[in-house]
This record gives structure tokens, sequence and C-alpha cells, in this order.
């Protein structure tokens, strides 16, 4: 029985399709809601530069940025969620987007994961995105729903 999902957000227009199915899923389950959304500081400093000898000064206002655009993103999804009458739960966490899904995942003990999959790369149409991927490879008790 699905009694909570939890949903990886980044803002994407495929988060939202994700976000909008498991709103459904959710409807008919009557099972609450967790969004989460993941700032992944490495993808904040360019590689040749070490994240650990970046000064603070340069990290924190892109990661303020990123907070304030995820909170934006996320309320519109949760008044979905409210219009629906759907409990729902807003998470946003940083570090690493695939440690910190399934850490949230087992936290708020979800017994699913709907993430969208957008697979960069030359083979996009053919393989899952890295973020995707990451967590259908380390899961091995939740199910989890990748929404193309």
């Amino acid at each position: 029985m699905i009694r909570k999902i939890l949903i990886a957000v980044d803002g994407s227009e495929l988060s939202h399709k994700a976000a909008e199915f498991a709103i459904g899923l959710a409807g008919q389950t009557k099972a609450e809601i967790v969004l989460l959304n993941v700032i992944d500081t490495t993808s904040l400093v360019p590689r040749p530069i070490p994240e650990s000898s970046t000064p603070l000064h340069i990290i924190e206002p892109m990661e303020d940025y990123l907070r304030e655009a995820a909170t934006g993103f996320m309320g519109d999804i949760a008044g979905i969620c409210s219009r629906k009458q759907i409990a729902v739960e807003q998470i946003i966490k940083t570090g690493n987007t695939v440690d910190e899904i399934l850490e949230t995942a087992r936290l708020t003990k979800s017994d699913m994961i709907v993430i969208g999959s957008r697979g960069h790369g030359a083979l996009k149409s053919a393989v899952l995105g890295s973020v995707a991927y990451g967590v259908i490879h380390y899961v091995h008790d939740i199910p989890v729903l990748v929404v193309r």
C-alpha cells in the first residue's frame, strides 16, 4: 500500500510532469506527498576549481538563489496538492543529489520515489539521466517510478 510518495523535483518541465503523475497517484491511493529538491553544490563550482578551495562568499549567493527558486516551484506544486486535498511536505537539501534522495526517502518512510529523467548526453533517448540511474541503482527496498 502506498501511503507516502517522495517526488524529487528540480524545476524542470519533466520534474513537473513527474509531480503531476505522482499527485494523481496520491489522489487515487490517499497518499501523502514529500517534495524534495536537492541543491548540488558540486555543480556550482567550475570543474578546474576544487570545491573545497572555493570561497564561501562565491558559493553562498548561488545557493541562496537556487533555494529561493526551489521554494517557488515547489510552492506551485504544493498548491496543486492543496487544491486536491493531498497532504504535502516540502524539503530542500544541499548535497549529493542521489544520496539526499535516498536518505530522505528512508527518513520520511516513503513507499515510492517518483523522479523525472532527462537523460543528458548523446544517448539521451536511450538511457536514463544520471540522477535517475543513481537512484535506481542504489535503492533496493523502495519502488522507483521514472517519468520521461
